[in-house]
């Protein structure tokens, strides 16, 4: 991660690109302490987990607030869930009119509308154990003058079923990451073409504009591991990602699809089921890009 860092912050020196997104942020001012973003549609099942567990956390609900963003103009059940736990947590929720299926645009609007210090952003199903999650990472920051903190990520079930981890243990993503919403402003938050792996392009932002990142072994969170059952979602994130030529420099973009297209060789041991699911994916990341260069179109849903 070092090298690719110093690799990336190089090239920026020698092809400068703009570090903007695409989101503003509505309240100037925050109001609380931290704000939980969690994008979702349809999967109240997964909902109820995460939102049970951010009830558990032992600082007061008043210093904390639950943005909740679903999909396709959301749901009767999205909603219920959101006033069922209304009464337990500061929950406010919001749905999306437009650009359904892009995680970017998703996560904007989201942070547009944090009224935290601190903005914590979360899959639907992410799980945290840790009751003082929150409290912890308010004092990371505040102990750090961190930027951006990521917790260490656990795969959930992967004892069970499969028998592996894919995680990354520190990979700055989406599922469970906070920032200073003074980064995020200033950084005009996600690309909202992006399909998926919003967050991957984020922190290559982030890190260009060297801001300080920090690596928490005191924050612990579960995620499930990658399952790619058919390509594609993986298509859909290359060809997002090949839309980049638009923002990035040829060198950063080619840097960009390498690194996705990286685990491409795993497929050669297709015994392993952890290196099957991401040899798969960038298999169904190289096929988008080259349907992106192509012309052709392709959706998931």
């Amino acid at each position: 991660m070092h090298i690719r860092k110093a690799i990336l912050r190089t090239a920026y020196k020698y092809f400068p690109f703009s570090l903007k997104g695409d989101m503003k942020i509505e309240n100037t001012d925050p109001e609380t302490e931290l704000s939980c973003v969690i994008n979702f549609y349809r999967t109240t099942h997964l909902l109820r987990n995460i939102l049970s567990c951010l009830t558990e956390q032992d600082i007061s609900k008043d210093k904390f607030e639950v943005v909740l963003i679903e999909d396709r103009n959301g749901t009767e059940e999205g909603k219920a869930l959101a006033d069922l736990y209304g009464s337990k947590l500061n929950i406010r929720y919001f749905t999306l009119q437009s650009n359904f299926g892009h995680m970017g645009f998703s996560r904007n609007l989201g942070v547009s509308k944090v009224k935290g210090k601190y903005v914590l952003l979360l899959d639907d199903d992410t799980v945290i154990l840790q009751n003082d999650f929150i409290a912890t990472l308010i004092k990371e920051f505040e102990n750090t003058g961190a930027d951006a903190i990521v917790p260490h990520g656990c795969a959930s079930f992967s004892l069970i079923k499969d028998k592996y981890d894919y995680h990354d243990p520190y990979y700055p993503t989406s599922r469970c990451m906070g920032y200073t919403r003074e980064v995020l402003g200033e950084m005009e938050g996600f690309v909202s073409d992006m399909v998926g792996q919003e967050d991957v392009e984020f922190v290559v932002r982030l890190n260009a504009a060297r801001k300080k990142i920090v690596q928490s072994p005191r924050l612990d969170y579960y995620h499930p591991p990658l399952i790619v059952d058919n390509l594609r979602k993986p298509a859909a994130v290359g060809a997002s990602f090949a839309k980049l030529r638009s923002r990035y420099p040829l060198l950063i973009l080619l840097m960009l699809i390498m690194n996705g297209a990286k685990n491409l060789p795993l497929l050669l041991i297709p015994f392993n089921k952890r290196f099957l699911m991401q040899g798969k994916f960038s298999l169904g990341f190289l096929l988008g890009v080259l349907y992106s260069v192509v012309g052709k179109t392709t959706t998931y849903s």
